[in-house]
């Protein structure tokens, strides 16, 4: 499922025009996206729990040249399902 198939499924479910659905996972999207930048996490009972995580710092391997390099450590985003999604 794309955003605009989303969006109309959002639209379908909520009984509200496409434009409002828009609006509303937009925002979602954004207040998600700057919780998650200030280093919280977002619980949604039933869904499931996003949250940030520091990946340590690491030796790869470039399968072209063989080449070992260093991968910087840096910050990823973790989702962890909730049991009554699955």
């Amino acid at each position: 499922m794309n955003k605009a198939e989303l969006v109309s499924a959002i639209a379908e479910k909520a009984e509200c025009t496409k434009v409002q659905a828009k609006n509303a996972l937009e925002a979602f999207l954004s207040i998600t996206s700057d919780t998650l930048k200030k280093g919280d996490k977002i619980s949604l009972i039933g869904f499931g729990t996003f949250a940030v995580s520091q990946r340590a710092a690491r030796k790869g391997r470039n399968p072209r040249t063989k080449e070992v390099i260093k991968i910087p450590a840096k910050k990823v985003v973790k989702f962890k399902a909730s049991a009554d999604l699955i």
